[in-house]
This record gives C-alpha cells, structure tokens and sequence, in this order.
C-alpha cells in the first residue's frame, strides 16, 4: 500500500473509518471524503501519514468532480476508489413516499455512480487503477421492507459490472462487496428490530476490503460475499 493513493468516499462511517484506520499505517495516501467536514477532520487527527479530507455532497456531480479535482492536485493520480458510502430506508412497500425512493436512488445509485465514473476518467489516464463498491448483500438477494434500497444497490451492481467490461482494456479492476448486516451507524435511522450485537463488525468487512486491495496485480478478486452466520443468503 506504499504511496498508493486511496479515495474512501464515506470515510466517516463504520466500514470507512475501520478501513481508513487499517490503511493509515501502511504508508498509503488517504483522500478521505464524506458530508461532515468536522467528523472528516476528527477522523484525520487520529491518523498517522498523508491524508487529505474533501467535504463533498456524492449527489451533486460537480463536488463530485471538485472531489477528483483536488485529489489529482494534492497526489496527482487516484489508485483506488472505496465507495463505502450510503443510506437505508427499510419500510414497507406501500409506505414508501416518493421522496424515500429519491434518497435511496440519489445517494446509493447515482452517488456511487458519480464517483466511480469520475474516478475511472483519471484511472483511464493512467491504464490503472482498483474501484471497490460495497454494496451489501441486498444488491444480490431481496428482503421484505427493502424494495426502494435493494432498487439502489442492484442498480449498483448492474453499472459496476457494465463498467467493468468497458474499463478492464485499461487495467482497471472491479471489486463488488456484498456484506450481510454490519454493525454500523447504517442502522442508527432504520425503524427495524435487530440484534446488532449478532451483526458483523466494522472490522470484517475492513479486513475483506484490504484483502482485495493486496491482491497480487494479476488477480482480479470480482466479488467478496461475507454475512453473519445468523443471517445467511444463498
């Protein structure tokens, strides 16, 4: 990971602090991003090494490319985009208002949308470079009450895997990460009976994504599947 430059998009969360603390060590370059500058700051001072931290709304294309922007002028190129980013409205079909699917499409589909293709323009460039989406296990199987975010995450799926075919003549590599429930921040809005404590943490789902990233330059690890023993998806 030695002076790779890594954009983490949602580095505030549960999965992008727990990666951005695992990654800080190994002398990569971190671009950490996400809506709370006081939050992106805090998580900074605690790291050691390289970082820049970039305040950006992923709905908005623009500060998306303001994002890609100052990333290129602070290290001059992007390795790897983790998009860990991402929002859940879990309800019943018929109580879903219009403005429910809009959040769930905005942030988790075009969101994820925007800065991988904003990220892969500059990979392009350089006929290199590694796009991690963590998708979650609800962009591969469906589930009662996630009608509106399961729509999102296989939509992210669906461009993730065309984008992949158009960019791999360029050495980009694709990595779709479909996590069962993560003991996160995520649930801390989600009107749901669960027992978190039987969820899988931070930390896992960190560890799977680092994994990924230390893949020997001719492997192409394309999808990871990691879910809590008392939920499992086949």
């Amino acid at each position: 990971m030695q002076d790779k430059v890594i954009l983490v998009v949602g580095a505030t969360g549960g999965i992008g602090s727990a990666l951005t603390r695992k990654l800080a060590p190994t002398g990569a370059k971190l671009v950490l991003a996400a809506r709370d500058a006081v939050r992106l700051t805090t998580l900074a001072n605690e790291l050691p090494g390289t970082t820049l931290t970039v305040p950006v709304d992923i709905t908005d294309p623009q500060q998306v490319d303001t994002l890609i922007e100052k990333a290129i002028a602070q290290f001059g190129q992007i390795d790897v985009l983790v998009n860990a980013a991402g929002a859940g409205i879990l309800k019943p079909y018929n109580n879903l208002e219009p403005a429910d699917l809009d959040k769930m499409l905005d942030i988790n589909l075009k969101g994820s949308f925007y800065t991988t293709q904003a990220a892969a323009e500059e990979m392009q460039k350089r006929k290199s470079g590694h796009i991690c989406n963590v998708v979650g296990i609800l962009g591969k199987h469906s589930m009662a009450m996630a009608a509106a975010y399961s729509a999102s995450k296989f939509g992210v799926v669906g461009f993730s895997k065309c984008m992949a075919e158009e960019l791999k003549r360029f050495g980009i590599k694709f990595t779709l990460f479909y996590f069962g429930g993560v003991d996160s921040p995520f649930w801390d809005n989600v009107n749901l009976k669960v027992d978190r404590k039987k969820m899988l943490s931070p930390e896992t789902a960190a560890n799977a994504i680092f994994f990924a990233l230390s893949a020997e330059p001719q492997a192409v690890p394309m999808e990871i599947n990691i879910q809590p023993d008392s939920h499992l998806f086949f």
